[in-house]
Formats: C-alpha cells, structure tokens, sequence
C-alpha cells in the first residue's frame, strides 16, 4: 500500500536566500521565482541571483563582439583570397625580365674613358677601375687609435696628416660637418679586404677609374697624361679630351709601338755611349706625314708620371697612390732640357746646323740661281762685321753644288743662299713651314725663333743658310726633309692614323725635279760624305748630318756643348720614311777618337734605327739590285757641265 502523500502535496524545502513565500524576488525573471519542470515534467521554481544575470549579460556582450570581430576577418580573408585568385588564375600577371647585363664588344669600353692604340691595335693607354679610400670623419670617434689602425695596412701614410684629415672638424668658414676626405686611390684587392678585416667605422671605399699605360715610358710624351679626375692635361689625352670622354671608340694613333720602342732604344745607347744629357727622335712616312714614332729622352714612366715609385728616401711602394703620403724632400729644380716631362721633339727649339743646308740647296735650285755644277768659294772666310764664317775641316778651294753638301761646307751655303737674296731666302723658309707652328695634334709645340722680316738682313741669310740663326724643333726638320724626298709636297705632320690608300692635302714647296735631284744630294752625303754611319746595305739611306754649338742662356755659343744630328730618308729610290736622330750634348770617347760630331754620334745611331724597323714596316733590302738602283739615284761630286746644244 502506497502510502506517500500525492504529488501535489509535495513542497521543496526553500533555499536559504529564497524570498518568503508570496514575495517577488528582485530581480528575478517572470515573477517571484523561476520555474523549471522537474522530474515528473512539473515546474520547479529557481531563483537567480544578480550577479550571475550581470555575468550572463557579460559574456552575451563579448559573445556579440566576438561574431563581429570573427565576421571582419572573413571579410579580409575572402579580400585576399579574391586578390590571389584574380592574380594567379583569372588575370596572372607576367613577369618582368631583368635586362642582361651588357657585355662590352671588342671595339668599345664600360669605362668612362675610350682607350688609345697604335696604328695596329695595340693598347697604349686604357682606363680600369679600381677602388679608393675615403673617410667620414664624422663617424670616427677616435681618430688617432683609427689612423693607428689604418697604419697596419698603408704604412707609407704619414700618421700626422691622417689624424688631422679624419679629425671632426667643420669646412672652414661654415658650420657644415667634413664628411668626406680622401685617404688612398687605386688601392688592390688585397689591401681594400684587409682594411675591411680592421673593422674601424668611417672608412668607406669606393669605385674609381684610373688610367694605365701598358707600354710605360714608350710613347710617354705622346700619350701625355690624365689628372686625378681623368681629365687629359698633357699630349693626345689633353688634345682629344672631349672626344675620349665622349666616346667610346679607341682613339687610334699613327704610332706603330714596334717602330717606337727600336728608336727609343737606339736613342738611349747613343746619349749612353757618348754621355749624352738627352736625345730626340722622329720617324715619319713621307708620303702621308704620319709620325711612326717620335721619341724624347730623357722620359718617364707614363703611369708614373710623377717618379713617386722611383723616388729615392720613399717608403717601398704599397701598389696604391697614397692622398696623404709622407711628403718628399724637396728637389733642386731640373732645367727645361733635364726635365723628363720636357718634350724636345715639339717644343725643344735647337739651331739645326748643317741639317739646313738641305733646304739652302733646294732653294737655290728650285729658283735657279744655282745648278748642280755650280762652284762656290770655299777657301776665304767671309767676314761680315765682326762676324766670320769659315768650314770645319774645309777643303780650301772652290767646290761644286754637290760638293758643298757632301763636305758640309758652310762656306759654300752661304754663297748658295746669298744667290737667292735675303726676302726670297725668309720666303722660302716660311714656305717651309719653318717660321710657325707645327699643327700636329700634342698641344705640347714651340714656335720657331727666327729673325723678324724687317730684321732678317744679308747676315741672317749667311748664317741660316748652315742652320744658325735660327731655332726650329726636330718634327720641323724632319716634316721639311719629307717634303723634299717625296716629289716636293709639305705636308702637317700628324699623330692621327690616316685612312689606307687615300692621299692627304699638301702644298707643293719645290718642283718634282728639284726633288729628285735632291734626293741623289742626300744619297751622296751617306755613301760619300759626312753621313757614311748612316748606310743600310739594300736600303739606299740618303740624308745629312748636322753638328751646331748650343747657345747659352744670355746668348753667344757654349764651348764644348753641341747638338749632334742626322735626318735624312729610306729608301731614296721610292722613298716612304723620314727619319731624324739627335743627340743633346754629347761627349767624344775612344771609340769616336776624340770627336762628338754628328757624323760619329748620330748617323750610326740612325743606321741602326733603320736596321731594326725596316724588317718590321716590311720592307726587304734591295741587295740583290744595288749596282743597278744606286745607278739610278748617284750623282757624282763634280758634275760636268752638260754640252751646249751645236748651233745650227
């Protein structure tokens, strides 16, 4: 038998917060009290206190949050991926190239500075980069431990300097910082890692160019030079500056590097041989006035125009050019004829002695005032004033045309020149190009020193007639020779190489026929005078020596000092090169017995020049064929007079 009391009558003990029965409950939900089904499905009511409603408030708030915030990242995330899918699969985007880097062909350069080469190619001056050192002064904090450090690796800087050139200081006058001082140039690779390894801050590098000559002092005065900052100062680096810096084609010289280093040898054992100061050289082709070589002793070192790496006392050299390197001692000043920047083939100014009596020849002959059977007195002095004029070992007797070259009578040419008149003799010279300056392209060039037209009187003529008087250049008398072996056309000497098979502008100085008598006149002075040393068997050198007396620096002639020259041409029977020897002071020894004239100092040394660069311009001697050429090109030294045509 059930006897538990029916449900209704059931009650819940109330909850020790409970409200009293038939009070609201404050803050409760729907009346007094909640109610919930209980087990059999009958409401139970529950009570809720307020901080769990204020909790329950809370986390639906932060719930609400969250669905937003969740709700902007889908956003975002669908952004993105419409992006990636628009840019990969709808509307892919194609890449873009790197461009190649560009390779330099074989006729041109990266650098800033086009090269310069030879006639045949080869490289005379080129630009390469290297890597300077600089300095920020304002991020050294200690500039005497840094240039302490910095020492280790460049030890020829002198430490002084340094520490004053990376010390903070303000550019003078202002209050803007000095961030930027030079330390090195062109320094290896070598060194530029290990001031890396030092770790000093405020050295920094930098790339840079610097200009190298492969053939060092070969053609230095040609060449000339660059400044620190690439920019031609001297020779063809000043003359076509803009165009080397503009372009990137070589600039290609006329030069044939082979020819230049045989004369430049042949012209140093001459000044060594006969304890010479200084020589010059030129080699010419007649025909086009291109200067194969052209040569001036002493010289320098192209990519080392200042000696620093042959400087006696230095430091040994670091392979780098040094901003602040220990200064030298200072030198006594060389003179302009010592100075190995001094280039004698363009601006040295000599008397040419007996060279000019060529030229007195061709101009007594070109205006007919003289034939080549004329006789000239020879055996009196002439005496002008207080001057007089005698030969060198003369004959004492008259002696013909021929005869005055071949012996180099002074005499003789100044009766030859007093034929022709004083204003048609300074005409002539100008004519000659021997009273201007010659436009060949080194800035580097002299004018004459001649006497003026209302100067030039009967004693002048006299005494230019044997290349006194007047001081011209080396090129001059050589350009003039090459007018007078090649058919009489003068032309501007140039150190530009000039287009194969094409003929270059010139003036006609004498006649075709006066030409060709004058080159027999030059054969004649190699196999029968003053110029024997000059002979290459197969070759048919023909040209003329020259000996005259320097002058001083107040005027009047130095005992003992004299210049010793030879100039002539090859071969005379088709002749194709001009070439010039000189020796500057020098000195008779055994092998001359006693003597230091030009017939024993610069002939041979032309001779050998010959010798030596005849094979390189391809030329073969003639040797099988002498007797008959030297027929065609000889004159004899007393010519006789042609017979007068028998009257009718």
């Amino acid at each position: 038998m059930n006897n538990l009391p029916p449900e209704d009558s059931l009650r819940l003990p109330p909850s020790p917060d409970s409200a009293p029965a038939g009070r609201r409950l404050p803050g409760t939900l729907g009346g007094p009290a909640s109610l919930r089904p209980g087990p059999s499905g009958s409401r139970a009511l529950v009570r809720i206190a307020a901080p769990e409603l204020a909790r329950r408030a809370q986390l639906e708030k932060t719930r609400g949050r969250l669905v937003v915030a969740a709700g902007g990242f889908a956003l975002l995330f669908g952004a993105v991926s419409l992006k990636l899918a628009f840019a990969t699969l709808l509307d892919p985007m194609t890449p873009k190239l790197r461009p190649a880097a560009h390779m330099p062909t074989p006729g041109e350069t990266a650098i800033g500075r086009a090269p310069i080469t030879d006639r045949n190619g080869e490289v005379l001056a080129v630009s390469l980069q290297v890597t300077e050192l600089y300095a920020n002064p304002q991020e050294i904090n200690d500039a005497e431990a840094a240039a302490d450090r910095l020492l280790r690796v460049l030890p020829n800087l002198d430490r002084d300097r340094l520490v004053a050139r990376i010390t903070r200081r303000n550019v003078p006058g202002t209050e803007r910082p000095v961030e930027f001082a030079y330390i090195a140039r062109n320094l290896p690779p070598r060194q530029q890692q290990a001031i890396n390894d030092l770790g000093v801050p405020g050295f920094h590098f930098r790339p840079a160019e610097r200009r190298f000559y492969p053939q060092g002092s070969a053609a230095a005065h040609v060449l000339g030079q660059v400044d620190v900052d690439g920019r031609g100062i001297a020779g063809v680096e000043r003359s076509f500056d803009e165009r080397l810096r503009t372009e990137r084609a070589p600039v290609r010289l006329s030069l044939d590097v082979r020819v230049q280093v045989a004369l430049r040898e042949a012209v140093q054992k001459a000044i060594a041989d006969y304890n010479g100061i200084g020589g010059a050289g030129v080699v010419m082709d007649v025909n086009t006035a291109e200067i194969l070589a052209m040569v001036s002793l002493p010289d320098y070192d192209a990519s080392d125009p200042g000696g620093l790496q042959r400087r006696a006392g230095d430091a040994p050299a670091t392979g780098a050019q040094q901003v602040v390197a220990r200064p030298t001692p200072p030198r006594a000043p060389l003179r302009s004829d010592q100075d190995p920047h001094f280039n004698r083939a363009t601006v040295g100014l000599y008397e040419p002695g007996s060279t000019f009596k060529l030229f007195t020849a061709a101009m007594a002959l070109d205006a007919g005032t003289a034939n080549i059977w004329s006789s000239f007195d020879a055996a009196h002095p002439i005496r002008y004033g207080r001057f007089t004029i005698s030969d060198y070992k003369g004959k004492n007797r008259s002696l013909m045309l021929p005869e005055v070259l071949a012996y180099s009578s002074n005499l003789g040419a100044a009766h030859m020149a007093m034929g022709v008149g004083p204003a048609r003799h300074r005409e002539f010279m100008g004519r000659m190009g021997m009273l201007t300056r010659l436009g060949v392209e080194v800035p580097e060039t002299a004018r004459p020193l001649a006497p003026t037209a209302q100067g030039w009187r009967d004693i002048n003529t006299m005494t230019v007639a044997f290349g006194h008087g007047i001081s011209v250049t080396p090129l001059h008398v050589v350009n003039g020779v090459a007018a007078l072996a090649n058919g009489g056309i003068l032309r501007q000497p140039t150190l530009l190489a000039q287009p194969a098979g094409e003929a270059r502008e010139g003036t006609r100085v004498i006649a075709e026929r006066t030409s060709d008598t004058l080159r027999r006149l030059m054969r004649l002075v190699v196999t029968d005078g003053s110029g024997k040393g000059a002979e290459v068997a197969g070759y048919f050198v023909g040209g003329k020596t020259g000996t005259a007396q320097k002058t001083g620096p107040r005027g009047g002639y130095l005992e003992d000092k004299r210049i010793a020259a030879f100039v002539g041409a090859f071969p005379l029977n088709a002749p194709r090169y001009a070439l010039y020897v000189m020796v500057d002071e020098p000195k008779p020894n055994a092998q001359s017995h006693g003597y230091a004239t030009a017939g024993w100092v610069a002939a041979p040394a032309a001779g050998s020049v010959i010798r030596r660069i005849a094979p390189i311009l391809g030329m073969v001697p003639e040797t099988d064929r002498i007797p008959q050429i030297q027929q065609t090109i000889a004159i004899p030294l007393q010519p006789g007079r042609p017979a007068r045509p028998a009257e009718p």
